[in-house]
């Protein structure tokens, strides 16, 4: 069991989640789980499997797969690649890494 929190809402899921966070829901595995007011600033406690979001977001945890963001990226480790509009700070990135803004890793 893996439980994550997303903007204070706490969400239990079976191994690492896919989440995607637009248009004001939040979609867990592809299952929609609840509608957000603000979503143009996520803050994720726990590691994820990929994620994709239409703004910023800090991750205080490790990111397994992707990242998708429309604004900017804070995280420790991504197996995967990081497309952001804004900046990225990571821990560690081990594939592509595409930002509008500064890159920082370590």
């Amino acid at each position: 069991m893996n439980r994550i929190q997303v903007n204070g809402l706490t969400i239990e899921t079976d191994g690492l989640a896919n989440i995607s966070i637009t248009d004001g829901n939040i979609i867990v595995n592809g299952k929609l789980i609840k509608g957000i007011k603000n979503c143009s600033n996520v803050t994720i406690k726990g590691n994820i499997g990929t994620l994709k979001v239409t703004g910023n977001v800090e991750i205080e945890g490790n990111v397994d797969g992707d990242i998708d963001a429309g604004g900017s990226v804070s995280c420790g480790d991504v197996s995967g690649s990081i497309d952001a509009g804004g900046s990225v700070h990571a821990k560690n990135a081990k594939q592509n890494i595409d930002a509008g803004g500064s890159v920082h890793i370590g």
